[in-house]
């Protein structure tokens, strides 16, 4: 591969000095391996790319079938390797600095209502272990709106139950303070006085939520164990932690919070990222006008 040890030292530096979560450094691999691929093929080194094999990369995005949003995302990863080709001096000029992203329609994030929020919340079974594990798990993401992988993260010692918050580490390794609701409190006390030691045993961990062999929860089986909650509790859509994420968002704007708190608190460094919970409340007002206007 052409570009393979560039490719080694930009991933190294976004774990290094920027800090990103061995997520996001798996989305740029994907993302910068496919164009290293592309350039393989062509026989190209990182010094011998030019513009216009950047556009023909994106043009065979298209054609494998790939939307607008995804072409997008990749630009951005190839964009970030030449930049960080042309700092390093492995080039002398950028080829992806001119290319534009692709135009797309920002959809609008899918949320629960809160009636199908209750009912999600019945769904575990909170006799058992693992129900008083999941019940808590939930609470906390809905109350907080916390990325899975944060959930998964959170140690013992990030939840400050008198105080009514919880630490956690997001993207580029940014500490927040997140206000935890009662509800959400009063399903973790329980979970640990009495769900967390059965996990446990006799062993030891830092982490709050812990899986049947007593070590961290994982995002995945957390994820198929969410989705299948949302089948019991017929939800009339593919049930995601990120959609939990989306009806905190919602439903906290909806009943009058600032837009300001809720970047706060979701931890989005840019508040444009915030922003498109606003369109989804607009949305919502235009269907109840329409819904129960006279004259509408």
């Amino acid at each position: 591969m052409a570009l393979e040890s560039e490719i080694r030292t930009f991933l190294n530096c976004l774990r290094v000095e920027k800090g990103l979560a061995d997520n996001s450094i798996q989305a740029y691999r994907r993302d910068i391996e496919k164009f290293a691929a592309f350039a393989a093929a062509r026989k190209l080194a990182t010094k011998d790319v030019r513009r216009g094999d950047i556009v023909d990369f994106l043009g065979s995005l298209y054609r494998k079938g790939l939307d607008s949003r995804s072409v997008a995302r990749h630009l951005v990863t190839v964009r970030n390797f030449f930049r960080f080709a042309l700092i390093e001096g492995y080039i002398d000029d950028d080829p992806a600095a001119t290319i534009e992203s692709p135009k797309f329609r920002h959809s609008l994030p899918e949320f629960l209502s809160l009636e199908e929020v209750e009912r999600l919340l019945r769904q575990p079974d909170t006799k058992s272990t693992f129900g008083l594990r999941d019940r808590a798990m939930i609470e906390l993401l809905y109350s907080c709106g916390l990325r899975v992988s944060e959930l998964c993260g959170l140690s013992v010692s990030d939840l400050e139950t008198e105080a009514g918050c919880l630490r956690c580490i997001g993207k580029g390794n940014k500490e927040r303070l997140v206000p935890v609701g009662r509800q959400a409190l009063d399903a973790v006390r329980e979970y640990l006085r009495t769900g967390r030691p059965e996990l446990l045993g006799e062993g030891s961990s830092p982490h709050l939520f812990l899986n049947k062999r007593g070590h961290k929860m994982d995002r995945i089986t957390f994820w198929k164990t969410l989705a299948n909650y949302g089948r019991k509790a017929g939800l009339r859509k593919a049930l995601t932690p990120h959609m939990l994420r989306h009806s905190f968002a919602t439903h906290l704007l909806d009943r009058g919070a600032d837009l300001r708190s809720v970047q706060m608190m979701l931890g989005h460094s840019d508040i444009s990222t915030t922003q498109i919970y606003t369109h989804v409340v607009e949305e919502r007002l235009k269907q109840v006008y329409k819904a129960h206007h006279p004259r509408a």
